[in-house]
């Protein structure tokens, strides 16, 4: 527990900076590519009939998104702040958007309550994934939809060669003249916690194919190259030697 209550207060106190990021992700392109990505992936059908869960919302650019499109979303943070965030972001259509603060290793819904599951930039911080993987194949329906998009963070601190790829993002961002997505955040605190944690140190996404065939996933995909169409041309400078990817399981 007492991770979690330091993983909470870190991004606590990253809120507001990151809900400002979200809100230059949904007044720019980033928008579009992504609900591009996301509706490839989302089942077709009446999209007020699938029950969408978006774990770990942050700020709550998924939930946003497929709310405007006219999906049923509900969205879980376990940062209170966050949530206050996303509500704020979500604007009218906040109303569309059932949030719950609830721990994503641990959910409170039944089994079987979701056809899709969709999460970013989350897994990687949580003190026991494969518990989150367990919990979030119980709540999908038979059939259902997990979509998780991630990436190697902070594995540089334990892998000499991604620490030289790191430095040299660095250089390219400062030669760039751009804000350094790193280094403008608590940096320090965020490295301690990134070395708690068990995926910095695990090579993903082969990890979690692992863990989620052996949940009994009936399919587990993989796309290494999501990032190249759901990125910005800042982000892509910023973590270009930690490429997003994208696990697709099917329960």
């Amino acid at each position: 527990m007492e991770l979690l209550r330091d993983i909470e207060k870190y991004w606590t106190n990253r809120a507001e900076g990151y809900s400002q990021v979200n809100q230059e992700e949904l007044a720019g392109e980033n928008r579009y590519h992504w609900i591009r990505e996301l509706e490839a992936q989302i089942p077709s059908g009446r999209k007020e009939e699938l029950e969408i869960l978006d774990i770990g919302t942050g700020p709550g650019f998924f939930s946003i998104l497929l709310a405007e499109k006219g999906y049923h979303v509900t969205a879980v943070d376990y940062t209170e702040a966050m949530l206050e965030e996303a509500r704020k972001n979500a604007g009218a259509l906040a109303g569309n958007i059932q949030f719950y603060r609830m721990d994503a290793q641990s959910l409170g819904f039944l089994d079987e309550s979701f056809d899709v599951i969709v999460t970013r930039n989350l897994t990687w911080n949580l003190e026991n994934p494969i518990q989150a993987y367990r919990e979030w194949k119980r709540v999908l329906k038979p059939g259902g939809v997990l979509l998780n998009y991630d990436a190697n963070w902070y594995h540089h601190l334990f892998d000499e060669e991604k620490r030289r790829a790191y430095e040299e993002d660095r250089q390219k961002v400062s030669a760039a003249s751009l804000e350094d997505h790193y280094t403008c955040t608590d940096i320090d605190a965020m490295e301690e916690i990134a070395r708690r944690v068990p995926l910095s140190r695990a090579m993903r996404p082969q990890w979690d194919q692992y863990v989620l065939n052996e949940l009994g996933f009936s399919e587990v995909a993989v796309s290494m190259d999501v990032w190249e169409h759901v990125w910005s041309e800042v982000e892509k400078i910023n973590y270009g030697s930690t490429p997003m990817f994208r696990i697709k399981g099917i329960r």
